[in-house]
């Protein structure tokens, strides 16, 4: 009987041995791709940190340049001539220029020479450039203006004549470029003189350094 109940637990022993290693067999595949996903939220989740680190650190850096060009332009946005609007100085298109014309009025002048102080140190604190960028309502250019086919030639003229401006008041000519966008881009409605009167402006920028080509300034001083 002895015998029996030893080949009876034998075969038991037997039989129990693999179902527990093919248990722990399965047991270790899932610890395995449980690490493997825990490792992979890990992952996404210290990539979302740090994207959102980066983004924070963006705007925080967007809002002191803000804050620092405000500060230097305090003076002349008192006037009420000059606005500031998320980084880009804003003047009136009837501050600077008559109606279809690019011809610089005085008082505009004496607008951009108030400028060229603060943002030249500004710009060379930063090591950046301003972009001038003329713009235009969406009325076409009278038919008796012989000067400018369409309105991005003549906001392309007005942005040069600002560009020319400032270098004749002292911003070094290597800081300074010009761009044109004609009627595109509004501020307000074309639909009435109010609206079209605010779309009829000069826009000025500080951009990074490495991004725009200095040619147009260059040009800007040549003709």
């Amino acid at each position: 009987m002895a015998g029996l109940d030893d080949t009876m637990e034998d075969g038991a022993d037997g039989q129990s041995a693999p179902v527990w290693a093919v248990f722990g067999d399965l047991m270790a595949g899932l610890v395995g791709a449980f690490v493997l996903i825990l490792i992979g939220v890990l992952v996404v989740q210290m990539d979302l940190v740090a994207s959102l680190q980066s983004e924070v650190q963006k705007r925080q850096q967007e809002e002191a340049r803000r804050m620092a060009l405000e500060k230097a332009l305090a003076i002349p946005l008192q006037t009420g001539r000059v606005t500031l609007d998320n980084g880009r100085i804003g003047i009136s298109g009837s501050v600077l220029f008559p109606l279809n014309s690019d011809e610089l009025r005085p008082e505009g002048r004496q607008v951009l020479k108030s400028l060229v102080p603060p943002l030249q140190v500004y710009l060379g604190e930063r090591d950046e450039m301003l972009m001038v960028s003329g713009f235009t309502d969406d009325r076409p250019v009278q038919a008796n203006n012989q000067r400018y086919t369409d309105n991005l030639e003549l906001s392309a003229q007005r942005a040069l004549t600002v560009t020319r401006a400032l270098i004749q008041e002292g911003m070094p000519p290597q800081r300074v470029f010009s761009a044109a966008f004609g009627a595109e881009q509004p501020v307000a409605s074309n639909t009435d003189e109010q609206g079209r009167a605010l779309n009829r402006r000069v826009e000025m920028a500080p951009v990074p350094k490495a991004a725009p080509s200095t040619s147009t300034a260059k040009a800007a001083t040549r003709e």
